[in-house]
């Protein structure tokens, strides 16, 4: 399965369509920080790595951007404490 994940600026959120449902990634932007808000994927699509790619994506666009990042997100804070090489990112008293 191809995930593509895209930035809606103007909606705030990182998202992706599968199989004609949406998931997203809310966030806000404070300054030089990202702030990962909220995850949401349809229960059909679940196991299906999309959070994970929302994540990912959400990341490196931080990265390339050279932002900070507080993952308010429970999933995304999961997330990156699997992946540390992403823990970097993390705003010190996040």
């Amino acid at each position: 399965m191809v995930i593509t994940v895209v930035d809606n600026i103007a909606a705030q959120r990182f998202e992706t369509t599968v199989a004609g449902l949406l998931s997203v990634l809310e966030y806000r932007i404070e300054g030089n920080t990202l702030l990962l808000q909220h995850t949401e994927v349809p229960a059909a699509l679940s196991g299906h790595g999309i959070a994970a790619a929302l994540a990912k994506f959400a990341l490196d666009s931080a990265r390339e951007r050279g932002m900070d990042v507080v993952p308010n997100c429970a999933y995304v804070a999961a997330w990156i404490k699997r992946h540390p090489a992403y823990a970097d990112l993390v705003r010190v008293g996040s």
